[in-house]
């Protein structure tokens, strides 16, 4: 026995929202609330079907009465007027007469339409899969959200590993290992390279102890990163060791000159725990000509360095052809153990 249930109003309305009801004629007689919001004119009472809608049935064109005498079943829908907007439906015969009921949704196109119209999950059937798909496509952003988070945490903390792995704790500068990155950077440009050995240092760490000698390195620090261009490379070798890297500048003259002026910075008074003291600098230039080797070029500022110390210390001295390479003091890597200090080096001391 078949049971017949008429369904109509508000019940069609909460449990079809996006329903078309059409007439024999292809007119609409009823829309869902949600169809009404999203297509306006085209779903009023009394529009007809075909005038705003192509119909296809297994990707063939149609009209709702040939669907409905085939016996309904699944469609497409899509505005005539080439709107990009399309609907799945399903087509169903209404006794009397030659009327169809069209339940439409909006496919995959779902997410679009939520974000196009604001629509929410009170605008769907309670039965519509894509209350459903709505969840998981809000899951799957917070999910997308939350790995971008985590991969951004990930590649910041392995640049922040890359850059202390590069970065003398102390002072900030480049260490060793960050110069050589630097220079390998530089792909052989011309340059000029300065190795600076502070003169006097020490009696500051023997005086007044470690934390004032690491205060000393770090105001040593400041004034050669403030003294130097962009583009400019300085770097902390050793306990009181600096190498500047000047990419460019070919002029040696122009550099003895600004070196000069940085030893004239670094030879005024530091205060430190209360107390004055000088400590001044040496420095030695090596000019490096396009594709020269690194290590050798550093190796000559490190000889001209010895040199400057032999001479009197306080003073910059460039390398030059001939430079007794077997003055230079015993190698460790690129530079070298300090040299013995001074005793002398406080302000009425024997300054």
């Amino acid at each position: 026995m078949m049971v017949r249930v008429g369904i109509e109003g508000a019940a069609l309305a909460q449990a079809m929202p996006m329903h078309l009801l059409l007439d024999g004629r292809g007119r609409v007689l009823s829309a869902g609330p949600v169809l009404r919001r999203v297509l306006g004119r085209w779903v009023e009472v009394g529009a007809a079907f075909g005038e705003g809608f192509v119909l296809e049935r297994e990707k063939r064109r149609a009209t709702p009465r040939q669907v409905r005498a085939a016996g309904g079943g699944a469609v497409q829908v899509r505005l005539r007027d080439g709107a990009e907007m399309r609907f799945r439906g399903l087509l169903l015969p209404v006794t009397p007469g030659q009327s169809v009921l069209i339940n439409l949704s909006f496919g995959i196109g779902v997410v679009r339409a939520v974000q196009r119209f604001g629509l929410t999950v009170s605008d769907f059937a309670a039965t519509d899969l894509a209350v459903e798909l709505l969840y998981l496509h809000e899951a799957k952003n917070v999910l997308l959200a939350e790995v971008a988070t985590l991969i951004s945490r990930l590649q910041g903390n392995v640049v922040r590993a890359e850059e202390e792995a590069l970065t003398d704790r102390l002072t900030g500068l480049r260490n060793r290992r960050g110069l050589e990155v630097a220079l390998r950077g530089l792909h052989g440009r011309a340059s000029a390279v300065v190795q600076i050995d502070l003169d006097r240092f020490k009696p500051v760490n023997d005086r007044l102890g470690h934390a004032a000698g690491d205060a000393l390195l770090c105001a040593v620090a400041g004034i050669l990163r403030d003294a130097l261009r962009e583009g400019d490379i300085v770097a902390r070798i050793g306990g009181d060791e600096f190498v500047l890297v000047l990419p460019g500048m070919a002029a040696e003259a122009r550099v003895m000159a600004r070196v000069e002026r940085m030893l004239a910075l670094l030879g005024q008074p530091f205060a430190l725990e209360g107390m004055e003291c000088r400590i001044g600098a040496s420095a030695g230039v090596a000019m490096a000509g396009t594709g020269e080797d690194w290590a050798e070029v550093l190796q000559r500022a490190d000889v001209a360095l010895y040199a400057a110390k032999r001479a009197g210390r306080g003073r910059v001295l460039a390398w030059v052809p001939g430079m007794a390479m077997e003055e230079a003091r015993e190698e460790d890597g690129w530079g070298g153990a300090a040299p013995a200090a001074s005793p002398d080096g406080w302000m009425g001391e024997g300054d």
